[in-house]
């Protein structure tokens, strides 16, 4: 287990203090990009960050703001401040990148794809929910939970444990953040891996998303009754598959 004194961080240009482990070795660089409420500990990190360690590869997994050892309340966050977060962490490594983006951190790459494109040398998403917080949360909410989060906030069983606090500042501002509502051109080689027993995100999500991005060499993979963790064996290889193929077609 990790000293949690160790851990390495830096200060964002919002002043966040956000928690990262850094792997030296030869680029582009792969950043992982964690889900809603998880963070860098995962499974899928760091079996990445230990296939990295194998080839050589650099390799850089962090907690965005208000998740695990990074500084902020979960509840004062918003996908535009974990962006910001994903952005600074970035420029902790030079050159491109390659980000693999898990379910929300899936929408945080796709949105680090728009905005810096230059950086971005390929993309692999596990189970992406891109704008997650209008076609899931907020179109799935009842007229009393719509009123409870104009108060302020509305609570949401987890399977994952504690419910989750969804706060009107994470709905609001994720409605400047969508990204499947205008054009999302990703001219760098993409893999959508999805598995098809994910009860978080649809299927219909990655095929929405492989429908509206535009790119030269885009591919989704289905995983038969594989769930939101994509987590088991069979998972971790087809990720760790997609990142080599990834590497090996980026420009």
């Amino acid at each position: 287990m990790e000293n949690m004194s160790e851990t390495p961080s830096f200060v964002t240009p919002q002043g966040r203090k956000i928690a990262y482990h850094l792997t030296d070795g030869t680029g582009p660089a792969v950043v992982f990009l964690g889900g809603f409420k998880s963070d860098m500990g995962g499974t899928k990190a760091i079996h990445l960050e230990q296939w990295a360690r194998d080839s050589g590869r650099a390799f850089l997994r962090f907690d965005y703001s208000g998740h695990g050892e990074s500084s902020e309340a979960f509840t004062d966050g918003a996908i535009g401040d974990w962006f910001e977060d994903a952005c600074a962490a970035i420029g902790l490594v030079a050159g491109k990148v390659i980000l693999v983006g898990s379910s929300m951190g899936g929408w945080i790459s796709l949105l680090i794809a728009r905005s810096m494109p230059e950086r971005v040398a390929g993309l692999v998403t596990i189970a992406a929910a891109p704008d997650f917080t209008e076609d899931s949360m907020w179109a799935g909410f009842s007229d009393d939970q719509k009123s409870q989060l104009a108060a302020g906030q509305v609570a949401l069983p987890s399977e994952y444990g504690e419910p989750y606090i969804i706060t009107r500042r994470l709905i609001e501002e994720g409605r400047t953040r969508l990204v499947l509502r205008d054009p999302l051109p990703l001219d760098f080689p993409v893999r959508f891996l999805q598995g098809t027993a994910d009860a978080d995100v649809e299927l219909s999500v990655s095929l929405r998303l492989l429908e509206h991005a535009k790119g030269p060499d885009m591919r989704l993979t289905l995983v038969d009754g594989a769930d939101h963790r994509f987590s088991d064996d069979t998972c971790l290889q087809l990720i760790e598959t997609s990142v080599t193929e990834v590497l090996a077609r980026a420009r």
